[in-house]
């Protein structure tokens, strides 16, 4: 598991470096050809591509808030689980070779991200 993803992490680190040199290249090559005013289109296309219909997070304190709590909820979750097995040496077993806890935590993460993408589209109704 491990292997997988440190090699993950290697290759989008690979492909964030070679994406922002040769995003600082085009935009070295456009100065050079004396469009200041264009300097910035790789922003703008950045921009675009999330999604123009989008509007602006109006609650970026309440979402990550949401995230944290959910995330302390899950390992909550986690650790309560621990004292129900009677053998202390084959509950670190199960927890170190199980995918369980990693999967109580991102269904948590989620469920923040769910109850604040509920809040925001009721608060626009409004």
């Amino acid at each position: 598991m491990s292997e997988v993803l440190m090699t993950a992490v290697v290759f989008f680190a690979f492909y964030q470096i070679i994406k922002n040199f040769t995003d600082f290249l085009l935009r070295r090559k456009i100065i050079r050809a004396g469009h200041f005013d264009k300097a910035g289109i790789l922003e703008q296309q950045v921009a675009s591509s999330i999604g123009e219909n989008q509007e602006v997070n109006k609650y970026p304190s309440l979402k990550w808030g949401l995230v944290a709590f959910f995330a302390g909820l899950g390992f909550i979750l986690i650790h309560q689980m621990g004292p129900g097995m009677s053998n202390e040496d084959a509950y670190r077993e199960f927890m170190n070779r199980s995918m369980l806890p990693f999967g109580i935590e991102l269904v948590s993460i989620s469920m923040g991200f769910i109850i604040y993408f509920l809040i925001v589209n009721f608060s626009k109704k409004r």
